[in-house]
C-alpha cells in the first residue's frame, strides 16, 4: 500500500439552527420545530427530527411544511447566533485538529492521516465530539472513514447525535445496502433513471458493468461506479479564517456630503458582495473604515449571520457608517471590508423569499459578468451619478 492509511472524520451539527433555538428556549425540546420565514411566503431553513417525521425538509415552501405538520412551532431565526455558535465549534476543532476544512456553517472535515502512529484516531474523534457537546451543548454527529465521501455518508447514517467508524477495507460493504441517492449528485431525475435500469442500491450499482453505465449516463456513469466501490480521492483543504474582501476609495477632494458618502458606501458594498458571490463564499463580519483629512483613521465592525446578499449587508454598512462618522466632517477615504469568509453556496441564510432572492442575485451577477460590473447598480448610486 502506498503511503500511510488515510483517516478522514466528517462532523455535522445536527439540525443546527433548531439546536441553537432549543438552547435559547428549552421548551422547544422534543417538539416539531421549523426554522424559516413566514407561513405564507417563506421557506424551511431547517427543522427538528420530530417535524421531519411528517415529511418536512429544508428548502421546502413553508406553506407546504405547515400543511404536512400543522402543529409545528415556527421560529423565525436568531440572526447572528448561528454564526456565533459556528465560530465556537470551529475554534474548538482548530485548537485540536492538525488539518481541518470548514465545509459549511455546520459541517467540518478533519484529516487524521498519520496520527495513528501516536494514538487511536477513532478514540481521538470520540473525545473531540464529547468536548464539543460539553462546551456548546449542541448535538453533533460524526463519521470516520478512509475518505471524505464515505465519512460524510457514515455521518448521515449515524444521525441523530451519533457516530460511526467505517473500518479501512469495509467501505464497499458499508455502502452496499444503501440507496443510490445517498451519493451527492444523484438528484431525483438521475435516481429515477437508475431505478429504471434496475439499480436501486449501491450494491446494484457496484455490480453493473462500468461500460453499461458509461453508455447510459456518460462520464457520470464511470464516476458513480467508482464511488460504489468505496473509492474517493478528495482532499481536505485547510481552513483559513483570515481571508477577507475589501475595497476603499481615496477621494480626489475631501467629501462632507452625507448623501454622497452613503451612495459611495452602497456602491462599494455592492461591489465586494458581487466578488463574494463569484468566490462562492459567505461573510460573517463586515467593517467600515473612514479616514479624515488629518489622516486620523477610524473603523468599526460587526458580526452577522453568514450571508452573501447585498440587501442584508448594505443596511449593516450604513448603520456602521452612522455610528462611526463625525457629522459634517470632511472625509478623505471610505472603505468596506468583508471577513470571516466561509464556503457555503447553499445554506446562505435561507430565510424570507430565499429562493427568489438567490435567483435574483444570480440573474444580476450574470448581467454583470456579461456587460461589466458597472452595468447594474442600486437606485441610490444611480441617483447620485445623475446628479
Amino acid at each position: 500500500m502506498n503511503g500511510p492509511q488515510r483517516y478522514i472524520a466528517h462532523f455535522d451539527l445536527d439540525s443546527f439552527f433548531v439546536s441553537v433555538e432549543m438552547l435559547h428556549d428549552p421548551s422547544l425540546r422534543g417538539k416539531a420545530v421549523i426554522v424559516g420565514g413566514s407561513k405564507d411566503r417563506g421557506v424551511v431553513t431547517t427543522c427538528s427530527y420530530e417535524a421531519r417525521k411528517f415529511g418536512v425538509h429544508s428548502a421546502m415552501p413553508m406553506k407546504k411544511a405547515m400543511q404536512l405538520c400543522p402543529h409545528a412551532i415556527l421560529v423565525r431565526g436568531t440572526r447572528g447566533e448561528y454564526s456565533r455558535y459556528s465560530r465556537w465549534v470551529t475554534d474548538i476543532i482548530a485548537a485540536k485538529a492538525p488539518l481541518f476544512e470548514k465545509a459549511s456553517i455546520d459541517e467540518f472535515y478533519i484529516d487524521l492521516t498519520g496520527m495513528d502512529k501516536f494514538f487511536d484516531p477513532y478514540q481521538w474523534t470520540i473525545d473531540l465530539r464529547t468536548e464539543i457537546i460539553e462546551k456548546t451543548q449542541l448535538p453533533i454527529s460524526f463519521g470516520l472513514a478512509t475518505n471524505k465521501m464515505v465519512a460524510k455518508i457514515a455521518t448521515d447514517e449515524a444521525k441523530p447525535n451519533g457516530y460511526l467508524f467505517v473500518q479501512p477495507g469495509m467501505e464497499k460493504e458499508f455502502l452496499a445496502p444503501l440507496a443510490v441517492n445517498k451519493f451527492s449528485g444523484v438528484g431525483e431525475h438521475l435516481y429515477q433513471t437508475l431505478k429504471a435500469m434496475g439499480i436501486h442500491t449501491i450494491r446494484d450499482l457496484s455490480q453493473t458493468p462500468v461500460e453499461l453505465l458509461e453508455k447510459k449516463l456518460g462520464k457520470s456513469g464511470a464516476d458513480l461506479w467508482q464511488k460504489s466501490q468505496g473509492l474517493h480521492f478528495g482532499e481536505v483543504h485547510a481552513y483559513h479564517e483570515a481571508k477577507s474582501i475589501s475595497t476603499e476609495n481615496t477621494f480626489e477632494e475631501n467629501k462632507s456630503d452625507t448623501e454622497f458618502l452613503l451612495s459611495e458606501l452602497v456602491r462599494m458594498t455592492e461591489k465586494i458582495a458581487y466578488e463574494l458571490r463569484q468566490d462562492q463564499k459567505l461573510t460573517g463580519c463586515i467593517a467600515v473604515k473612514i479616514r479624515y483629512p488629518d489622516f486620523e483613521t477610524t473603523s468599526r465592525q460587526t458580526t452577522l449571520d453568514y450571508t452573501l446578499r447585498d440587501d442584508e449587508l448594505i443596511p449593516v454598512a450604513i448603520d456602521l457608517f452612522h455610528k462611526l462618522y463625525r457629522k459634517g466632517q470632511p472625509v478623505r477615504l471610505l472603505g468596506v471590508r468583508l471577513s470571516e469568509l466561509t464556503n457555503h453556496p447553499v445554506q446562505a441564510s435561507l430565510f424570507e423569499d430565499a429562493e427568489k432572492k438567490n435567483n435574483l442575485y444570480k440573474a444580476i451577477d450574470e448581467v454583470k459578468n456579461k456587460y461589466g460590473k458597472a452595468s447594474l447598480a442600486k437606485a441610490r448610486t444611480i441617483k447620485k451619478i445623475k446628479e
